[in-house]
């Protein structure tokens, strides 16, 4: 069964990090292009970064360039978002998701994505 778990969400203060997991069950993540997207009540979702399968090329939304990192570990089957200086806006449920390749993957290259881990921004 195909299956990803995203978690490390939670409530942290703005200026604060988080570091989110992906992890994959029933296959292998080295074939795969991982993309986090999020999405916050009341708006649409929104692309965060992308990882390539292949030689590790990442993209990241203009909002989160500078402050997010993402990352691989292939022996762990399992992809990280490192999220340093959180704002507010950043507050939403994040997902990671299966895509053929990052120059394609935002909004409909997307194959299969987990249940969502909750990251909230607050004082």
């Amino acid at each position: 069964q195909v299956q990803l778990v995203e978690s490390g969400g939670g409530l942290v203060q703005p200026g604060g990090s988080l570091r989110l997991s992906c992890a994959a069950s029933g296959f292998k993540l080295d074939y795969y292009a991982i993309g986090w997207f999020r999405q916050a009540p009341g708006k649409e979702r929104e692309g965060v970064s992308c990882i390539s399968s292949s030689n590790g090329n990442t993209w990241y939304g203009d909002s989160v360039k500078g402050r997010f990192t993402i990352s691989r570990d292939n022996a762990k089957n399992t992809v990280y978002l490192q999220m340093n200086s959180l704002k507010p806006e950043d507050t939403a449920v994040y997902y990671c998701a299966t895509a053929k390749g990052c120059g394609s993957w935002w909004p409909d290259g997307m194959d299969y994505w987990g249940q969502g881990t909750q990251v909230t921004v607050s004082l």
